[in-house]
């Protein structure tokens, strides 16, 4: 709401089944008129004559899935550039290609556009959500140790199975490989036809599948390419529509301009652990928890969680990673005020300060702060006395 009250247009978007519509819908009065360009005949309408539409629809308005009639954008320009007014236009959109494209070229400075995913943690248990975005500061630490919750590790690996879509987690769906064979067969005729208009959907499957595989790790697209089977081009085109869909966050490395020895390759991310789950054929949490891709899935958790509590909060998460050609690597690195906040992430309960590779940060031109260790351990622990011990409950 506090983007709305600042902007005539506010534009949430986000992955399928992620609540935006519901969370726009409680929000919204009575007064707001609520119209989805899934009803082929106000689509069609909206395309076909625009000012017509915006007279038989008259702000407030919730639109859903603007994304379908992007002939409106410069109509929405238009009636609030006229009437100057916060919060006329509610936007939703699960196609950020076209729709950001419409969007920027149409709404520039007159609209707000807020990003949402999955459920955090704390909204799935419930817990307070008015916290400050995580960093391993001793008054943030602090602040999100007052409602932490014991997370052992058969609970934890079960959570990542299910993953964070809201249907999984506080509505009726319960079996898990059925809600995401049908997200993926609907992601895949809906959005992946629509913005890249891929012909061979099943490479694209396997494709998914492979980056599923890859999570947590340097992303490298001629590998990818290769056990896919497809031209790095295409490997590279097709991320871009992971990543604009929500299905996968490229978190960049920490570098500057003296420092040439650093990596210069992102590391890939499934922002759903669920979905990450499925597409690697895990099934149940003990076989998760035991194999091959539990550090991995685990990694993947820490970092959607992070991410989450600065999209969250409307900021833009300041985290990257660090590896150098020795092979030093932090998992993230938290840049605020001009501090480097190194965080590992380790699917262990004990862990010590040699786990956290400290030596190659102190050689870059920044200030050191404080740091932390995510793991499952079930308290926080100080390892030094700029190190915690975070556990995954305090997330």
């Amino acid at each position: 709401m506090r983007a709305s009250g600042q902007f005539p247009v506010l534009l949430l978007t986000g992955p399928r089944q992620v609540g935006k519509t519901t969370v726009l819908r409680h929000l919204a009065g009575p007064e707001r008129t609520y119209v989805t360009f899934d009803d082929m005949a106000l689509r069609e309408l909206a395309r076909r004559d625009p000012v017509l539409f915006l007279q038989r629809f008259a702000p407030p308005l919730l639109l859903d899935e603007i994304q379908y009639a992007p002939e409106l954008l410069p109509y929405l320009k238009l009636r609030a550039d006229e009437q100057r007014q916060p919060g006329l236009f509610w936007l939703t959109g699960s196609q950020q290609f076209q729709l950001m494209r419409g969007v920027t070229e149409s709404l520039a400075g007159r609209v707000a556009v807020v990003n949402l995913f999955g459920f955090s943690a704390r909204e799935a248990d419930g817990r307070r959500a008015d916290v400050a975005p995580f960093l391993p500061t001793p008054e943030v630490l602090a602040e999100r140790a007052g409602d932490a919750v014991q997370a052992e590790a058969p609970a934890v690996f079960a959570d990542l199975l299910r993953g964070q879509f809201p249907a999984l987690r506080a509505g009726p769906v319960e079996d898990v490989g059925l809600f995401y064979r049908s997200y993926v067969q609907t992601y895949l005729e809906r959005d992946v036809r629509d913005l890249m208009n891929v012909g061979d959907l099943d490479a694209f499957r396997r494709f998914m599948r492979a980056c599923a595989a890859r999570t947590a790790q340097l992303l490298n697209y001629s590998d990818l390419a290769r056990d896919v089977g497809i031209s790095v081009n295409a490997a590279r085109q097709w991320m871009s529509v992971l990543v604009a869909s929500g299905q996968v966050h490229l978190l960049p490395p920490y570098h500057t301009n003296v420092t040439r020895r650093l990596c210069k390759t992102p590391k890939l991310y499934f922002l759903d652990t669920g979905l990450g789950a499925y597409l690697t054929e895990w099934r149940t949490p003990e076989t998760l928890e035991a194999g091959a891709m539990a550090g991995a899935l685990f990694e993947t958790a820490v970092v959607a969680e992070i991410l989450k509590s600065w999209w969250h909060r409307l900021q833009e998460p300041p985290a990257y990673f660090y590896r150098d050609n020795d092979g030093r690597e932090v998992d993230l690195l938290l840049v605020s005020d001009g501090r480097l906040h190194p965080v590992e992430i380790k699917k262990a309960g004990l862990v010590s300060l040699r786990d956290l590779h400290l030596a190659p940060l102190r050689s870059l031109p920044a200030e050191l702060g404080a740091g932390a260790v995510v793991c499952l351990s079930p308290r926080q622990i100080p390892l030094s006395r700029d190190v915690e011990v975070v556990p995954f409950g305090m997330l």
